[in-house]
């Protein structure tokens, strides 16, 4: 990647300037909104349960190139390497990236569109159609094991053999950079439509990448960022670490939500951990996360993979979180921004998901 050194400071400007890169090569994802929902999340859980009052507004990154705002950071950064290394460099040696999936079809494309070879890591036990995605647009796929560990290692081999450049998934500047480009165009759209500021805005927390992106966007605003992850088996690594006070390197959970089974990555965590940037980390079970991926595609007629599901299921099950919109709205209703971040998945893997309820 580009040299530390040389990267735009993480800044509200930056993400700006991020975004006329990206510009020409990304959606305008659409803003959805509905009633339904609201009416759900503003209605308590159980008795004596928090009552808050919400209006939901989701950015639909689902609906982006490759299915999944990664083809944000994806692009960015390797503008970026042309402008640092050199584009005919870039082109001579190549990429390289890690990936359960999204940032795996987002590098794979970005690399297609400018006429570089690409290499791509993946875990054997990756969504087939990722891996096909991916392998559509011409990259050397290499499989792995399932952690973020032994996806290192392969990667490093693979470099070792090709000199190719190392593109992470979400450890880098140009990457949060790229992703906070989605939030720019959310405040922007729901002004236009909605003629409204958004009060708060969630985000799947995995590696960092779009949280980060997203809380370095909003920071000098006072819209207010939040990070959701899944509880099983420790996915909730951000949320565990804010506690523990140093973030954790290493997580093993194989929750549903693939597209979160990786650690935060260190360049995030700074971000995150600043609470005058993040305002908070919440988690959900599976369980929490299939009911709210159920009311999407059933209430709004939306596909989203199980990553996408958990912000909406932090809003409508998690407790704290609800209690905490509760009193600190004072009588008004907080609008509340969803990123969608993907919709990768296919309906045999919805169907075994929900088989065991049918």
């Amino acid at each position: 990647m580009a040299d530390l050194s040389t990267c735009p400071p993480l800044t509200r400007e930056s993400v700006e300037a991020a975004y006329t890169l990206v510009k020409p090569f990304v959606h305008r994802t659409p803003v959805l909104t509905s009633q339904t929902l609201d009416t759900i999340a503003s209605t308590p859980q159980t008795n004596g349960a928090a009552k808050p009052s919400i209006h939901l507004f989701f950015k639909c990154e689902n609906q982006q190139k490759i299915g999944a705002f990664k083809a944000r950071g994806a692009f960015h950064a390797i503008q970026r390497l042309f402008s640092e290394v050199g584009k005919e460099e870039v082109q001579r040696r190549g990429v390289i990236t890690h990936s359960s999936g999204n940032h795996a079809q987002a590098l794979a494309f970005a690399a297609k569109t400018f006429g570089v070879p690409a290499h791509i890591v993946m875990p054997s036990i990756s969504t087939p159609s990722k891996v096909e995605g991916t392998k559509s647009h011409g990259a050397n796929v290499v499989f792995s094991g399932s952690t973020s560990q032994e996806r290192e290692v392969v990667a490093a081999a693979v470099i070792k053999e090709t000199n190719a450049i190392f593109v992470p998934p979400y450890n880098h500047p140009d990457i949060l950079l790229g992703q906070g480009t989605a939030s720019l165009e959310f405040e922007t759209q729901v002004a236009e439509t909605a003629n409204a500021t958004l009060d708060a805005v969630l985000t799947p927390l995995g590696g960092g990448g779009l949280l980060s992106g997203t809380a370095t966007f909003f920071a000098p605003t006072s819209t207010r960022v939040f990070g959701t992850e899944p509880s099983f088996q420790g996915g909730d690594d951000g949320r565990r670490g804010l506690e523990q006070g140093q973030r954790i390197e290493s997580v093993e959970t194989l929750t549903i939500a693939d597209g979160l089974r990786t650690p935060v990555g260190p360049i995030p965590w700074e971000i995150i951990a600043d609470k005058k940037k993040v305002a908070g980390l919440y988690s959900v079970t599976e369980d929490e996360i299939k009911a709210a991926m159920k009311l999407v595609l059933e209430r709004m007629k939306v596909v989203i993979e199980p990553s996408s599901a958990v912000p909406l299921a932090v809003v409508l099950y998690n407790e704290d979180f609800r209690r905490l919109v509760e009193e600190e709205q004072k009588g008004q209703t907080w609008n509340i921004g969803i990123i969608f971040s993907g919709g990768n998945t296919t309906m045999e893997a919805i169907a075994e998901l929900f088989k065991a309820a049918s």
